[in-house]
């Protein structure tokens, strides 16, 4: 079995190959030629932590891998993240375990890719300003994948600790060709951004209707098993895509609140959610119908990603023999 530590998979995974594998593996999904079932968890109520398995299996990359992923928002501000996970990759044709590597440097990149493949199909052409919402590794991943696959020249930076939104700017300015940007409030980073980008662990709405400009791309990452990032009136004027609706729309801790409050709360039904990633790729749905029209993609993160990038991972670890190779039998 190849083992890959978290120094291997940052040096192995592509973004741009991350996200052009993305767009297969959502279209398996949603064509249902994928497996990713619900995700499970064991809760760790004195920590308010979470630790989730998340098998999956996409055809179109011969991919098949399960995460274990714990979510513990107290760590965030300690040198440990909020994230932390492990995958193991199978041979499909045989079911034998064939690798075993970080998760925590591939999740925030899938995730991240993903968006950015959102950016892609949703956002206008000429998307120039980035709202970047959170001062995480997610913002980090985020600003990267994003710059990847739209034209920005402006990222403005906001988050709960402006020393924190200050530092990533600074930090965000030395590798990409845009000017960066801290900005006191979520209002002023969102104010004439065309892709806004949200990656916090909010407890109240951090895309509110109001600070949006028309023709804006929101996207959404962040959890909070008590709060949500996007407010009702954005959630029901917007054109909502999302990974998979049974994910996006499952009872916690699989679905996101996002969806699920304006639902209980009969401001949107079901129906409202307009479409997925993998239907969009396909072209069995049209995109955005104006430029002034709100799109959302809400993220509550499937298997489905993680199995493609690990696969990604591996090959590229083995094309380059990279990593240990470690015998369990």
């Amino acid at each position: 079995m190849l083992a890959l530590g978290r120094s291997h998979v940052e040096a192995l995974l592509d973004m741009d190959a991350l996200i052009d594998a993305l767009a297969p593996a959502m279209a398996d999904l949603s064509a249902g030629s994928a497996s990713a079932p619900d995700r499970v968890a064991a809760a760790v109520p004195e920590q308010q932590g979470l630790l989730a398995a998340m098998p999956g299996y996409v055809p179109s990359v011969g991919a098949l891998a399960s995460k274990l992923v714990s979510l513990f928002p107290r760590n965030a501000g300690t040198p440990l993240p909020t994230h932390q996970a492990v995958i193991v990759v199978f041979d499909p044709d045989t079911g034998e375990p064939v690798a075993f590597l970080d998760g925590t440097a591939i999740t925030a990149a899938r995730t991240a890719a993903c968006s950015a493949l959102s950016a892609r199909l949703l956002a206008r052409a000429d998307s120039t300003v980035l709202a970047l919402l959170g001062t995480g590794v997610q913002a980090r991943s985020h600003a990267r994948a994003i710059c990847r696959v739209r034209p920005i020249r402006q990222v403005r930076v906001a988050g709960r600790d402006p020393a924190k939104a200050a530092a990533l700017a600074d930090e965000l300015s030395s590798v990409l060709d845009a000017r960066v940007q801290a900005v006191p409030t979520y209002a002023e980073a969102l104010d004439g951004a065309d892709i806004a980008a949200a990656t916090t662990h909010a407890l109240e709405p951090v895309i509110r209707r109001p600070w949006l400009t028309p023709g804006v791309h929101a996207i959404s990452v962040g959890y909070n098993p008590d709060g949500r990032e996007v407010d009702d009136a954005t959630v029901a004027e917007a054109l909502v895509c999302v990974e998979s609706r049974q994910a996006a729309l499952a009872p916690f801790p699989a679905g996101s609140n996002d969806l699920l409050m304006p639902m209980r709360d009969g401001v949107i039904t079901a129906g409202h959610v307009y479409a997925e990633l993998g239907e969009l790729v396909t072209g069995s749905k049209p995109g955005r119908t104006s430029p002034d029209q709100i799109t959302l993609y809400k993220s509550v993160g499937v298997a489905v990603q993680d199995a493609a990038a690990a696969a990604l991972v591996v090959a590229a670890a083995r094309e380059r023999s990279v990593g240990e190779e470690i015998a369990f039998h």
